[in-house]
């Protein structure tokens, strides 16, 4: 019988749509630049190979009603995305395997301590404290289903507003091509969260803003930032 030190940590959870289950998230892994706007928009304009980073599975904040604005920052962005759930995995998948690899679909938002991320860049430093803070990581109820059509829309408003809009199928890379390229570089496994980029639009929030956003198909998520 194993002896822990102390208890051990609660083992983090998103609500599956339509279900009492729970997915455990076992990591969260984001696409960077994966839509040809948002590419343009912070610098950039090729099809190169996806990058990613990496959030703690902590950083999740299912359902939140309202999300705290973190310290040590003074220009918190928002950033949409569509998120990929992993029921198994495996390594060098091909994109058809990494298909057949998904359990469901959820909406998420990437916060990002933006000055932090452009401070870090600039001295060629890791993003951690940009990208994976607490509650940096809001997210829908995971529905379980095939994968949305190229044509289902990604948008998000603050305050009523349209931000940002685009389509499932603007994205650089796809998802059978992101999981698979996510394959390559570490052994994929259920509980794994994949957020997979974002539309051009990215802006600053500030306390008190209600944010929403949607993933047409795959469900809609808000929050108001407190």
């Amino acid at each position: 019988m194993t002896t822990y030190a102390f208890p051990p940590h609660t083992l983090p959870t998103v609500p599956v749509e339509g279900s009492d289950s729970v997915f455990p998230v076992r990591r969260i892994l984001c696409v960077g630049r994966n839509y040809a706007a948002h590419r343009r928009e912070m610098g950039g304009d090729e099809r190169d190979p996806p990058f990613f980073f990496a959030k703690p599975a902590d950083a999740v904040a299912p359902l939140a009603a309202e999300i705290p604005y973190p310290p040590a920052t003074g220009d918190l962005h928002h950033e949409i995305e569509l998120v990929v759930a992993l029921k198994s995995g495996g390594a060098n998948l091909t994109p058809e395997q990494a298909l057949a690899a998904v359990f469901g679909y959820a909406v998420g938002v990437d916060l990002t301590r933006r000055d932090l991320q452009g401070a870090a860049k600039a001295k060629g430093q890791p993003w951690e404290a940009g990208k994976a803070f607490d509650a940096s990581a809001p997210i829908s109820a995971i529905r379980v289903m095939d994968a949305p059509a190229p044509e289902a829309a990604v948008t998000l408003s603050v305050n009523g507003a349209e931000r940002q809009r685009g389509q499932v199928g603007d994205m650089i890379w796809n998802i059978g091509e992101v999981i698979a390229k996510a394959s390559d570089l570490w052994t994929l496994a259920a509980g794994d969260l994949i957020f997979t980029g974002t539309p051009e639009g990215v802006g600053a929030i500030v306390r008190g803003d209600r944010i929403v956003g949607e993933v047409e198909g795959v469900g809609r998520l808000e929050f108001t930032l407190i």
